[in-house]
C-alpha cells in the first residue's frame, strides 16, 4: 500500500585540490585551496544576487555542499493555478549550484524535501534542484488545506514555474528525475508541460492505468523469487492471521511503546490485519532474495519468533501518525484520487481476514481527506507517454513489486530497463554492464555531455 521515498544515493562530489607551498607567511603565494575557496564565494556571490531578483522568490538559507554552493529556497506558489486569487503558499525548494553552464537536475522524491545527490547528478556533474511536493512537509498553505488542490496538474504547474525561474540562470539543458512517487511526478510534469525539460530518467515510477485491473501484481506474486520462498512467506502471512488472538498482544505492546494509535483504521485488530495485509509486499519491496531463507517454518515458529521476524520483514506499522496530514496522509489522498493503488486478491487469506474491504487509502485517511477514484488521468497520461512522449528513461526493479506495473515508453527515443534482481532501490548503475553503458550513453546525449 505504501510507496516511499527511495534510500538516497550519496555520491563523491567536486574536491578542490589543494597544494601548500613553503616559504615565510609575509612571501607565501595564496595556496591553490585558498584561490578555490574565493572562487566559490565569488560564486555563490553571482549566483546568490540573480536568485534574489527572481519574483516570489525566497532565500532561506545559504551553505556549501562539497566546496559548492547550496541554497535553500521557496517560491511563491498559487493554491489553485486555475484561480491564483485563491491565495497562495512557499514551496520549498533546494539548488545545489555547479556551474551556470552545466546542466540542471531536477528532483523530486514526490514527498517531503530531500536533497541527497541523484545519480544523474553525479554522472552528469549537474546542478541539482530538489523540490518539495505540494501540500507535503513545509510547503502546505496556512489554515485549513484544501485537499482538492492536492493533483498531478497542480503540482505539475508548481514545478513549471520552479523550471521557468531558474532557467533565467541556468540555460543548458534540464533533465527530470526522481524515484518511486518522484518518478511518478516527473512523468506528470513531463506530461503536462513537455517544452520544460529535456528528459526525464523515472525509477521505479508505478502505473496504475487501470486501477479496477490490478492482476499483474498478483502475478507477480506468483513468479517472484523461488517457489520456496514464495510458499514460506505465504504461510508466515497466513499464520499472523491464523494466530490473531495471540499475536495481536504483541502488537498492541509494540504500538503502546512506540506511542501509535489507530483511530483512522478505527481498532488495534484492524490496524494489525493491515499491516499483516502489506507484508509480503514489503518484504520483496526492500529486501531481497537473500533474505529467504531467514523466513521461519510457520507451523513451527513460536509466537514470539513469528512476530519479531515479521517486525524485521515487512511488518509495516500503520498508525494515525503516519497516516495523517503531517505524515503520509497526502500520499494515500492522491492515491484514493488520481494514482490508484495495488488491489490484491490475498486468495490464500480469505478465510482469516476480518475485514475484506480494508486494504485501501481511504482506510487511513482522516474522514476529511477520503475522496473518491478518478481514473482518467492516470489513462490519459499512460496513453501520451506510450504515444507521444520523447526522450524517457524508466528504470524498474525485478524483484521490486512496484515495478510489476509499468510505463511504456513511446518509440520517440525512449527506453525501458529492468535491474536484475533489484528491488524498489533499482538504479542505471544497477543494469547489466551492456545496458547500463547504453543508458548512461543516452542520458549524457540528452544532457549534452560528452
Amino acid at each position: 500500500m505504501r510507496t516511499k521515498v527511495l534510500p538516497s544515493l550519496f555520491c563523491a562530489g567536486l574536491i578542490a585540490a589543494t597544494s601548500v607551498l613553503t616559504g615565510s607567511a609575509a612571501t607565501a603565494a595564496p595556496t591553490a585551496g585558498s584561490a578555490a575557496r574565493a572562487a566559490a564565494e565569488t560564486d555563490a556571490t553571482s549566483i546568490r544576487e540573480k536568485l534574489e531578483r527572481v519574483e516570489g522568490l525566497r532565500i532561506v538559507s545559504e551553505t556549501q555542499k562539497e566546496g559548492r554552493p547550496f541554497f535553500t529556497l521557496t517560491l511563491r506558489q498559487p493554491i489553485d493555478h486555475q484561480n491564483p486569487r485563491r491565495g497562495s503558499y512557499e514551496q520549498q525548494f533546494t539548488l545545489w549550484h555547479k556551474d551556470e553552464a552545466a546542466p540542471t537536475v531536477h528532483y523530486t522524491g514526490g514527498y517531503t524535501l530531500s536533497s541527497s545527490t541523484r545519480e544523474l547528478t553525479t554522472l552528469l556533474g549537474a546542478n541539482q534542484v530538489s523540490v518539495e511536493h505540494r501540500f507535503f512537509g513545509k510547503s502546505v498553505p496556512a489554515g485549513k488545506v484544501d485537499w482538492s488542490k492536492l493533483t498531478i496538474q497542480q503540482e505539475a504547474a508548481d514545478e513549471h514555474n520552479i523550471v521557468r525561474a531558474l532557467k533565467k540562470i541556468y540555460r543548458a539543458k534540464w533533465l527530470g528525475t526522481g524515484a518511486s512517487k518522484g518518478g511518478m511526478t516527473q512523468v506528470y510534469h513531463e506530461r503536462f508541460y513537455p517544452q520544460d525539460l529535456d528528459a526525464v530518467v523515472a525509477y521505479v515510477a508505478p502505473n496504475d492505468a487501470d486501477n479496477r485491473d490490478d492482476h499483474v501484481y498478483d502475478d507477480f506474486f506468483r513468479t517472484v523469487g523461488t517457489p520456496e520462498c514464495r510458499t514460506a512467506l505465504d504461510a508466515v502471512q497466513r499464520e499472523m492471521l491464523v494466530r490473531r488472538k495471540s499475536l495481536l498482544p504483541l502488537f498492541e505492546a509494540t504500538a503502546k511503546e512506540q506511542g501509535l494509535t489507530f483511530k483512522q483504521l478505527g481498532t488495534t485488530d484492524r490496524a494489525y490485519e493491515f499491516s499483516v495485509l502489506d507484508q509480503v509486499w514489503n518484504f520483496w519491496q526492500s529486501g531481497s532474495s537473500t533474505n529467504c531463507p531467514t523466513v521461519p517454518d510457520a507451523k513451527k515458529a513460536t509466537d514470539q519468533e513469528l512476530y519479531t521476524w515479521s517486525l524485521d520483514h515487512g511488518l509495516s506499522i500503520y498508525s494515525d501518525a503516519d497516516a495523517g496530514p503531517e505524515g503520509s496522509g497526502p500520499y494515500y489522498r492522491q492515491a484514493a484520487a488520481q494514482l490508484g493503488w495495488a488491489d490484491l486478491k490475498f486468495k490464500h487469506l480469505r478465510d482469516v481476514r476480518n475485514y475484506p474491504d480494508i486494504y485501501q487509502p481511504n482506510s487511513l485517511l482522516p474522514a476529511d481527506m477520503r475522496t473518491s477514484y478518478s481514473g482518467w488521468d492516470a489513462k490519459d497520461v499512460d496513453r501520451w507517454v506510450k504515444t507521444r512522449g520523447e526522450r524517457m528513461m524508466f528504470v524498474y526493479g525485478q524483484n521490486d513489486p512496484w515495478s510489476a506495473e509499468r510505463y511504456r515508453p513511446s518509440r520517440h527515443d525512449s527506453h525501458l530497463y529492468v535491474a536484475p534482481g533489484s528491488n524498489h532501490g533499482a538504479l542505471i548503475s544497477k543494469l547489466v554492464p551492456e545496458q547500463r553503458a547504453e543508458a548512461e550513453a543516452a542520458v549524457k546525449r540528452w544532457a549534452g555531455v560528452k
